[in-house]
């Protein structure tokens, strides 16, 4: 699904906007394994997008109306507590998009929630495709190495405490930088 995966785009950069994500970033020591894998099958984005849960997909927003964002998300990290995250197996989107991704198992409610209110206010913005959590692994490669990536996979199991999303802004080359974190910090539920 091309909207809520972090894919590399060509732009003119202007001053005055800037593209920023809103995602779960994936821990050590299973960050370095994702990245390996897309490296792997020869994924593109493998050095350029860091292993994550998106959130938010790549918006263009207004360099402006950044101190409203971050006040925006600093707001819904203070509204959410943190969780437990359990990411276990594969998916794909084939054929809608050639995709294969790390299933989200466990965090899928507090991933929709959490995403529901990232998507408000100074970020409002409508989805084309329904929201579904999931860590990418494979994008843009032949179907002989999404299978690879779909079987190689499909056995992992992985869980960790998820305790703050990240903000990340988009450079010019199309590599994603760490703008800020927000921890969570709402109260239990």
């Amino acid at each position: 699904m091309n909207d809520d995966t972090f894919v590399l785009r060509s732009r003119t950069v202007r001053p005055e906007t800037a593209v920023l994500g809103v995602v779960v970033p994936i821990p050590e020591p299973w960050s370095q394994l994702f990245v390996d894998w897309r490296t792997k099958v020869g994924d593109p984005q493998a050095s350029l997008v860091p292993p994550h849960v998106t959130l938010l997909p790549p918006t263009e927003v207004a360099a402006a109306d950044r101190p409203a964002i971050s006040a925006h998300l600093a707001s819904v990290a203070a509204s959410h507590p943190p969780f437990d995250m359990h990411l276990s197996g594969t998916g794909t989107f084939s054929p809608v998009s050639e995709v294969v991704f790390v299933a989200v198992a466990r965090g899928i409610g507090n991933c929709e929630l959490i995403a529901n209110d990232v998507r408000c206010g100074p970020l409002d913005r409508s989805l084309s495709y329904p929201y579904h959590p999931h860590v990418t692994v494979a994008h843009d490669v032949p179907a002989d190495m999404l299978d690879l990536a779909y079987c190689g996979l499909a056995d992992l199991s992985a869980q960790f405490r998820v305790a703050h999303f990240t903000e990340f802004e988009q450079n010019a080359d199309g590599s994603w930088v760490v703008a800020r974190e927000y921890p969570l910090t709402g109260p239990a539920r």
